[in-house]
């Protein structure tokens, strides 16, 4: 299959406006089966293709909203009312496939390289299935997949799916804004609440660790507001009764900052939930 490649640096730091462009230009001569993949937040993600379908009206564009986790995208695809005349899908929420995963590996304290490379810790079943179907995909699809992806998800597709991946034309990036990164970390630091997280539905509980983890994840982010941030996550994961996670959570901020005062009192509720009165104890001592 031909492809159009273009070199990807991810250390090099594009330009928004030349990245738009780019992707117009992409997507105005596409034809076909294609991939393309962009890094951006899900917010930024809705920009964008809102802006693209007012700047390419010659194609047909249709998007694929994964609001829920799965492990079969071939089957979502082939169900779509006038698949055939689709020129265009943009793809998003694919990261809430990931989100069993990711709690499996803050339970049982992966490391990156665990996390993103080729292990015995297996493969996320969504992005084994796309590895697995790429030929099927390319064969029965007429239409440029555009998966729109936050950084993590990224490299997820970069080192646990390569054979899926490596089929793609290009990947564009769009950088998050470092002075939005720190307003929306701020937001979510000052109204989280248990009682908030507690009210709200499985998918928005999801939805809500999901967003706080790209902001984690985000390269302009601090220190300081990471492991506020991981605080946030402990709570929410303490709503769902996942209280082993909700503790992994709270050993992260702690192993960042081991005066995080606010992680060390919800550990120590959350190992007395659990039964476990001495260890609750001694999470309480390092409050005092």
């Amino acid at each position: 299959m031909n492809q159009d490649l273009i070199d990807w640096d991810e250390n090099l730091l594009k330009d928004p406006e030349t990245e738009y462009k780019a992707i117009v230009r992409s997507l105005k001569r596409t034809s076909g089966f294609r991939l393309l993949f962009v890094e951006c937040s899900p917010a930024e993600g809705t920009k964008l293709i809102e802006k693209i379908k007012e700047d390419v009206p010659q194609k047909k564009i249709e998007v694929l909203r994964l609001n829920e986790p799965t492990n079969n995208l071939y089957n979502l695809v082939a169900g779509l009312p006038n698949r055939q005349d689709i020129n265009i899908l943009f793809v998003t929420g694919l990261e809430n496939s990931l989100y069993e995963y990711e709690l499996n590996k803050l339970k049982n304290g992966w490391s990156s390289n665990e996390r993103y490379s080729y292990s015995k810790k297996g493969v996320p079943p969504i992005l084994s299935h796309l590895n697995q179907h790429r030929e099927k995909f390319r064969d029965d699809f007429k239409i440029c997949f555009v998966f729109i992806v936050p950084v993590y998800a990224l490299k997820y597709f970069i080192h646990r799916c390569p054979d899926f991946f490596d089929w793609r034309s290009n990947t564009f990036e769009f950088k998050s804004d470092p002075e939005l990164v720190a307003q929306e970390s701020s937001r979510i630091i000052e109204e989280g609440d248990y009682h908030k997280y507690k009210s709200l539905t499985c998918e928005e509980r999801r939805q809500k660790f999901l967003d706080i983890h790209n902001l984690i994840e985000d390269e302009n982010n601090t220190d300081e507001d990471k492991e506020k941030l991981l605080v946030q996550q402990g709570l929410i994961l303490g709503t769902e009764s996942k209280y082993e996670e909700a503790i992994a959570a709270y050993d992260k901020t702690i192993k960042i900052q081991p005066k995080q005062y606010e992680a060390w009192h919800n550990k120590g509720v959350t190992l007395y939930t659990l039964g476990k009165y001495e260890e609750a104890i001694y999470a309480y001592d390092k409050v005092l």
